[in-house]
């Protein structure tokens, strides 16, 4: 998920638009002047790193190519309380129908970042990666994993088509048929897979991560799903670096840099898009 796809992300804003808007914005429509020119100005009201500038300015100019965006920060970057951070000038109809759509792009993207930004500081000094995990908010995965990279995490797999997750109900949906289910499921992923893309298994115990380091040719990652501090520090010493490991389950602020001080690689962590708290920005208008 390194390139963003712009057509994609014009579908999301213009679907966002469409969903406020409908048929018009009566109260505008009916205040403000076809002529009139305003200045909206951004402010951060709470600590936080900000993201989704490039959206919120594309909101505009959906709305009004002659609409401008000027911002003071940089995606990725930290602000602070009464900060003026970015500003938006032109036709006030369209300050005004756009302002909500990109306010909730804004926030919900900054408080994506600015959570993930925890995360990275809590485990600096070790060797782990955070990762987001597939739980995002159904038609703003693009804009969701775009927010943890520019908070300095990384992405897990975009979706199902990317990556082979292998799951425990993956297994046991083989083991009926097979003396050694795991094995054999990923074989069955590796058969009907003529791209070869890349293999994840989930283990839950160390007899299972014994079998899934055992797969030859290798795979590309190991999760280790909801295992204890200790079990996970034996994982780490069994797989010896031959691949890498990812941790999984029970992860939050107080115990994420006890789980990168195991040794694993990767820590994925759900939160980070699926209980998002929106960083508090405002926009106010002036007149030009």
């Amino acid at each position: 998920m390194d390139e963003i796809d712009l057509a994609a992300l014009e579908r999301i804003i213009a679907a966002a638009l469409a969903e406020d808007v409908g048929d018009g914005d009566l109260t505008t429509l009916s205040t403000i002047p076809a002529d009139a020119r305003l200045r909206g100005v951004f402010l951060a009201k709470a600590d936080g790193v900000v993201a989704g500038l490039e959206v919120a300015a594309a909101a505009f100019r959906q709305l009004d190519p002659a609409m401008t965006f000027a911002a003071h920060v940089r995606d990725g970057d930290r602000v602070r309380p009464g900060q003026r951070f970015a500003e938006a000038v032109g036709p006030g109809r369209a300050l005004l129908t756009g302002e909500r759509t990109a306010l909730n792009f804004l926030q919900r993207m900054s408080g994506i970042a600015t959570a993930t930004r925890r995360y990275v500081d809590a485990v600096a000094g070790t060797r782990a990666v955070i990762l987001d995990t597939r739980k995002t908010a159904p038609g703003l995965r693009l804009i969701d994993k775009w927010a943890v990279r520019l908070g300095g995490g990384q992405n897990h797999r975009a979706g199902l088509y990317d990556m082979a997750l292998i799951k425990d109900n993956h297994i046991a949906a083989v083991a009926a048929h097979a003396a050694s289910p795991l094995s054999e499921t990923v074989r069955r992923v590796r058969s009907l897979d003529a791209r070869g893309r890349p293999i994840e298994v989930e283990v839950t115990t160390l007899d299972q991560l014994a079998e899934a380091l055992a797969v030859i040719p290798p795979v590309d990652r190991i999760m280790l799903d909801n295992m204890d501090l200790d079990t996970m520090t034996v994982a780490v010493r069994l797989a010896h670096g031959r691949v890498p490991l990812e941790a999984s389950g029970g992860v939050d602020l107080t115990t994420v840099a006890a789980i990168a001080r195991t040794g694993v690689d990767y820590i994925s962590v759900g939160a980070l898009t699926h209980s998002v708290i929106a960083l508090d920005i405002s926009l106010e208008v002036e007149s030009l």
